[in-house]
């Protein structure tokens, strides 16, 4: 049951109570505001939109299909990443269809879309 759910479930419950009523719509309003309130990017999602405009450029000047530990000795500013920062930016680039993945022997291979 979510906070906003319980509240609403005490207001039913103390629906007499005039004060705990604008207590809860007021305590309901602030949650909704929390949710809706628009969220900026972090400083290592600012950092991962550049890596992932280096891999794609990378990917386009390549005429065969990568690996992350290929991608990782051949292009420098990835070099010191982790494999599961880099499997993360890819994914993201996977769903936005930028880039296709395929599998040889469970070896996921990276190229351009």
């Amino acid at each position: 049951m979510t906070k906003k759910e319980m509240f609403s479930a005490i207001r039913a419950i103390v629906a007499d109570n005039a004060e705990m009523v604008a207590f809860i719509d007021h305590e309901i309003e602030l949650l909704e505001r929390k949710s809706s309130a628009p969220k900026k990017p972090t400083k290592t999602q600012i950092e991962n939109e550049g890596f992932k405009a280096e891999i794609v450029a990378y990917l386009t000047t390549v005429d065969a299909p990568k690996t992350i530990k290929e991608m990782q000795a051949e292009i420098p500013s990835i070099s010191g990443l982790t494999n599961q920062r880099i499997t993360h930016m890819l994914t993201d680039l996977f769903k936005a269809k930028t880039i296709t993945k395929t599998y040889v022997k469970k070896t996921p291979y990276y190229s351009v879309a």
